[in-house]
């Protein structure tokens, strides 16, 4: 039966054989690849050699290489059966608004023996802002950022290698993602330095996925994502940004954050953090319960900040 530690219950023994590679093995690279360990065979693609250690002692198999020296790849054509691929875009460059490192990965694996399924992680930024409106996969992409054009583009990138090989090539769109034992994964130093949020008139929904709900979703996406298909990964919770950073301060006991007007965040802001406050949507999860039959461990941000 699916668990939490198992959410594909027990798998046939031909599974056992999968070989599945990691690219941007990171902290929900690493989370997928426990729920792998002992079922299946787990490579990751690292740019540095120092870190194989570390990844040996996961139980995972390093390969060095370098996404953005196309001439590193070719040792990953044929290894992998399945592939799950995390790493970002380049955030510089002549083609700002292209992903030269998916188009790398997926040119490599096309050489020989393409994996028979491929997931991707996006992220909800593709759709730009809905002003508030509640957003199933359906919805036409819109980004408004380099960041979310370049995703756009890995996306069109894998839906493309997906078709021209056979693979079965899934999307998750993925927002805000969260996680007590995540570096960064809370905001804790955010609400101890006072920063502000919009006030309620200004303000904007956000979506958010727990760091363990969003490694059960790659892994089951593996084995069950219609060919070609998207997914938004995300929590039950609809909450606007100020709401979920006063939760966060009642939940660890620290203070509320200002309020302010967008004029006022405009001046004291960076402008990284005024780019989220400018994007209003909810996500519509059904998709993610229905087809992938994912059951939340955290279906409330509340569950998975205590």
């Amino acid at each position: 039966m699916p668990s939490n530690q198992n959410p594909l219950g027990a798998l046939p023994a031909r599974f056992r054989r999968e070989r599945v590679l990691i690219v941007g093995c990171g902290d929900v690279g690493v989370r997928a690849a426990r729920l792998m360990k002992g079922r299946m065979r787990v490579l990751a693609l690292t740019t540095s050699a120092s870190r194989a250690d570390e990844l040996r002692s996961l139980g995972i198999v390093p390969l060095v290489g370098d996404l953005d020296r196309p001439a590193t790849l070719g040792r990953l054509a044929g290894l992998a059966t399945r592939l799950v691929h995390l790493a970002p875009p380049r955030t510089e460059g002549e083609h700002w608004w292209r992903d030269l490192r998916t188009l790398a990965l997926a040119r490599a694996l096309r050489l020989r023996s393409p994996p028979a399924a491929a997931v991707y992680g996006s992220t909800s930024g593709v759709y730009g802002d809905c002003a508030g409106a509640r957003v199933a996969e359906t919805r036409p992409v819109a980004p408004a950022t380099p960041r979310a054009q370049r995703r756009v583009d890995a996306e069109g990138i894998v839906r493309h290698f997906g078709r021209a090989t056979g693979a079965r090539a899934a999307i998750l769109r993925i927002p805000g993602i969260y996680a007590k034992d995540r570096e960064g994964g809370t905001p804790r130093e955010r609400l101890l330095k006072g920063t502000p949020v919009l006030r309620p008139q200004d303000d904007v929904y956000t979506s958010h996925i727990h760091a363990d709900d969003l490694a059960r979703a790659v892994l089951i996406a593996l084995f069950r994502a219609k060919p070609q298909r998207i997914y938004n990964v995300c929590d039950d919770t609809e909450l606007k940004m100020g709401e979920y950073f006063d939760l966060a301060a009642d939940l660890m006991g620290l203070p509320r954050p200002p309020r302010v007007s967008r004029d006022a965040a405009r001046e004291q802001l960076p402008l990284m953090v005024l780019s989220f406050m400018g994007e209003s949507r909810r996500l519509d999860n059904r998709r993610l319960k229905r087809e992938l039959g994912l059951g939340l461990r955290y279906p409330h941000i509340g569950h998975g900040m205590v």
